[in-house]
């Protein structure tokens, strides 16, 4: 739903308030002995599979390959993200370097382009006109924007909660032609070593699946691996802020409203954490995005606690609750365009 938001009472300090609480329990401390770790083993695991990918050689199953290989690359996206945030380490120099090996180099996206892109999300989560993330397109994130679709949306549209799992299946696809794009044309910054690192990317990538697999093969592999991840992104960040309220024009809403109102959690254990990348506590990620991945299920209560405190509604739920809703969601806002209301006939003159 598409909402114009009146002011809250106290915005001032209520943020302010929640951060000393944060801060005093040491949940914005660094952690680098885990990322050290966390890094290490993933690329262990990266690397190990495409080892492995070369010592399976020309069959079909390195399909389930390519499968497995998806799973390790959103791992690797998942560490490109934390160092967007400045997680890992401090200097914005450092993790945008190392940003380059783990979004361009590994993963063939784009890491500049997303960063630009995720901080725009970060500033104002799911506002119509300024997020990103929530730009008419395929898919129609409120009524709103379904009353002024234009061409292949108005068809899509009316079925987009059914075609949106499937249309995740080009997204990895997307991301990567997306980083393509960001370094064809001026402007984006460091545009020379990204774009060094995205051809280094493609030259591997593709020499070594045309070389141990035959050319029919080597082309379905590529198709299964890019499907495979896309779905894996899409699913993950889908959950995060798809089927929450959406806003237009200014609003009064202070930071910490905004950022809660337009976020959900997903609840579960430690797989879960694992699947999603510490994602799943999305709402306590917004709120302080530095905050290392590993701190956020510590930080979930204290903020749970402290928004029922000051009445301010806190959404969790499970994974396949939260696809429900967004589908859900996604499905009423297609309903304009499924029953379009008659046009009233001018009368005569």
């Amino acid at each position: 739903m598409t909402l114009t938001a009146e002011a809250p009472q106290r915005t001032g300090s209520d943020f302010a308030q929640l951060s000393k609480r944060i801060s005093a329990a040491g949940l914005m401390n660094r952690r680098p002995a885990y990322y050290v770790i966390r890094f290490a083993l993933t690329g262990a695991v990266f690397i190990g599979g495409w080892v492995a990918f070369a010592l399976i050689g020309n069959t079909w199953w390195q399909l389930l390959t390519g499968v497995f290989l998806a799973i390790v690359s959103a791992q690797v996206a998942f560490l490109g993200h934390d160092l967007a945030h400045r997680q890992v380490v401090r200097s914005r120099s450092a993790s945008q370097k190392i940003g380059w090996f783990t979004g361009n180099l590994a993963n063939g996206m784009g890491y500049g382009w997303w960063n630009d892109k995720h901080n725009r999300h970060h500033a104002n989560p799911n506002h119509e006109e300024l997020d990103p993330d929530v730009a008419p397109g395929l898919f129609v994130w409120s009524k709103r924007q379904a009353g002024f679709a234009q061409g292949i949306a108005t068809w899509f549209g009316k079925y987009q909660a059914q075609l949106f799992f499937p249309v995740l299946t080009l997204e990895g696809l997307n991301l990567n032609w997306s980083g393509i794009k960001s370094v064809l044309k001026p402007g984006l910054k460091n545009r020379g070593m990204e774009a060094l690192f995205l051809a280094l990317h493609w030259a591997a990538y593709l020499t070594m699946v045309f070389m141990f697999l035959s050319p029919g093969k080597a082309v379905v592999f590529i198709l299964v691996h890019k499907a495979a991840w896309g779905v894996y992104m899409g699913s993950v960040f889908a959950p995060n802020h798809k089927g929450m309220p959406t806003f237009v024009g200014d609003t009064e809403l202070d930071f910490l409203r905004k950022q809660v109102l337009t976020s959900r959690n997903v609840k579960g254990g430690w797989f879960t954490d694992f699947a999603l990348g510490g994602l799943n506590y999305q709402i306590e990620h917004h709120l302080f995005p530095a905050m290392p991945s590993v701190h956020l299920k510590y930080a979930q209560p204290i903020v749970e606690q402290f928004c029922n405190e000051k009445g301010i509604p806190y959404h969790a739920t499970g994974l396949i609750q939260s696809w429900k809703e967004a589908l859900g969601e996604l499905h009423a806002h297609g309903e304009p365009l499924r029953n379009p209301r008659p046009q009233p006939v001018k009368a005569a003159l």
